[in-house]
């Protein structure tokens, strides 16, 4: 009845400040709560259904019915977190990938025009 989580990490070029850092650790420990709480419920509708209190049908249909949701929970709460890191992430001046992705063309270009200068000396 436990759904197994994968959970991959990714590398950026921001870096790792104290505010990612303990952004991560609060991400990762929200994930391993999520964790539990299904582990949780789990074994409790395994009891239940162990003691003869509710049908397997049914039991397999609540956890399934509370799987489904949680999922819409966790889906409805990241259309709503999503616009507020990156408010807060623009009162920090923290700059975008678009914004990073911009200044390295720029650079690129600034480079290239430095060399075609150098060279014609």
């Amino acid at each position: 009845m436990t759904e197994e989580i994968e959970i991959q990490e990714e590398e950026h070029e921001v870096g790792n400040g104290p505010l990612l850092s303990g952004l991560r650790r609060v991400l990762l420990a929200g994930i391993g709560a999520v964790a539990l709480a299904q582990d949780e419920m789990d074994e409790f509708v395994g009891r239940l259904v162990d003691r003869g209190e509710i049908a397997e049908k049914d039991g397999r249909k609540l956890v399934q019915e509370l799987r489904d949701r949680r999922r819409e929970r966790v889906h409805g709460a990241e259309e709503n977190l999503e616009p507020k890191i990156q408010k807060l992430m623009d009162r920090m001046n923290v700059p975008s990938k678009k914004d990073m992705e911009a200044l390295s063309e720029k650079i690129g270009r600034l480079a290239d025009k430095v060399d075609e200068l150098l060279a014609e000396k």
